[in-house]
C-alpha cells in the first residue's frame, strides 16, 4: 500500500467535494486519480506535470503535497490538520483544471506530458468497466467528506492571512524593482526586503508550499548577491526576478494564466545563482 499516493488521491477527492461536478468533470477527477495511482515514479511524473501548460497549476500544488510527504519529518499528531489544509489549497487549481479540460483533452495533455506523439493510441482509460468504480468511489467519497465537513472556515482564514503576508511583500518589491533597474539602489531598503523574503520562504516551506518557497529563496539569493556587489541589477536580472514574482502571485492567487515560461525562467535563474 503506497500511503503517499493514497494521501494525494484522497486530497483530490476532498477538494472535489467542494465543487459541483457534472458527469464529465467527475470523469476527469477519476482520470487524475488514476494518473497518481498508476504512476511508477510519482515524483518524476509530478515534475513533468508542472511543465505542461494544461497541468502546470495542479501539478505545482500536487508536487507541494508530495514534497511534504516525502521530505522532512511528518508530525502524525497534526497530519489530519495538514490534510485539511492541503485539500483546501487544491480546490482552486482543481476547479480550473475541470473547467478547462474535457476527458479527451485531459488524455491529450497526458500524452503530451509523457512525450508521446499525438498519433500514438491513447492510454487505456476505459471507464465503462472496472474503472467505473473509481468514478463511483469519487462520488461516494464526496458524499462522506461532505458529511464530515472537511473544510472549515478556520482554514480559509489561515490561508487568507498567509496570502496577505506574501502579497504585502511582493507588491512593494515590484515598485522597488523599477528603481533597482535604474541602478538607484537603496541598500537599507534592499536589506529590509531581503529579510522579508527569507521569512516568507521559511513560512512557505513550513506550510509545504515548495514552489512558493523556492521562488522566495531565489529572490533572496538574488538580493544577497546584489547587496554584496556580486550581481548587477541589469535588465535580464530584473526580468528574472520578476519571473519569480509572477510565479508567486499566480500560484497563490490561482490566476488563470500560463506560468510555465516564467517558472522555467525563474528556475534557470536559480540554478545560475547557485553556480
Amino acid at each position: 500500500m503506497d500511503l503517499v499516493k493514497i494521501y494525494i488521491v484522497q486530497s483530490i477527492s476532498a477538494a472535489s467535494n467542494n465543487l459541483r461536478l457534472n458527469s464529465q468533470q467527475v470523469e476527469v477527477v477519476a482520470l487524475l486519480r488514476q494518473v497518481i495511482l498508476k504512476s511508477e515514479d510519482l515524483g518524476d511524473d509530478l515534475y513533468k506535470m508542472k511543465r505542461v501548460t494544461e497541468f502546470s497549476k495542479i501539478g505545482i500544488r500536487l508536487n507541494e503535497i508530495y514534497s511534504f510527504l516525502t521530505t522532512g519529518k511528518i508530525d502524525f499528531f497534526k497530519i489530519s490538520e495538514k490534510f485539511k489544509e492541503h485539500s483546501q489549497f487544491l480546490i482552486r487549481e482543481l476547479n480550473q483544471l475541470l473547467e478547462s479540460l474535457s476527458p479527451e483533452e485531459f488524455k491529450t495533455a497526458l500524452r503530451k506530458m509523457n512525450g508521446e506523439d499525438e498519433n500514438v493510441p491513447a492510454i487505456n482509460f476505459d471507464l465503462s468497466k472496472h474503472n467505473k468504480n473509481i468514478m463511483n468511489q469519487v462520488l461516494e467519497e464526496n458524499k462522506i467528506l461532505n458529511e464530515n465537513s472537511i473544510v472549515e472556515e478556520s482554514e480559509n482564514e489561515s490561508f487568507y492571512s498567509y496570502e496577505q503576508k506574501i502579497l504585502s511583500t511582493i507588491k512593494p518589491l515590484e515598485k522597488f524593482l523599477s528603481d533597482l533597474q535604474k541602478n538607484d539602489i537603496d541598500y537599507d531598503e534592499l536589506i529590509k526586503f531581503n529579510l522579508l523574503l527569507k521569512e516568507n520562504a521559511r513560512l512557505s516551506y513550513l506550510k509545504s508550499f515548495e514552489v512558493i518557497g523556492n521562488m522566495h529563496k531565489i529572490l533572496s539569493q538574488a538580493l544577497d548577491n546584489i547587496i554584496s556587489h556580486k550581481l548587477s541589477p541589469e535588465k535580464n536580472v530584473v526580468d528574472s526576478i520578476r519571473a519569480c514574482m509572477i510565479v508567486i502571485v499566480a500560484v497563490i492567487k490561482g490566476k488563470e494564466v500560463d506560468i510555465t515560461g516564467y517558472l522555467n525562467k525563474a528556475e534557470e535563474f536559480g540554478r545560475k545563482l547557485i553556480n
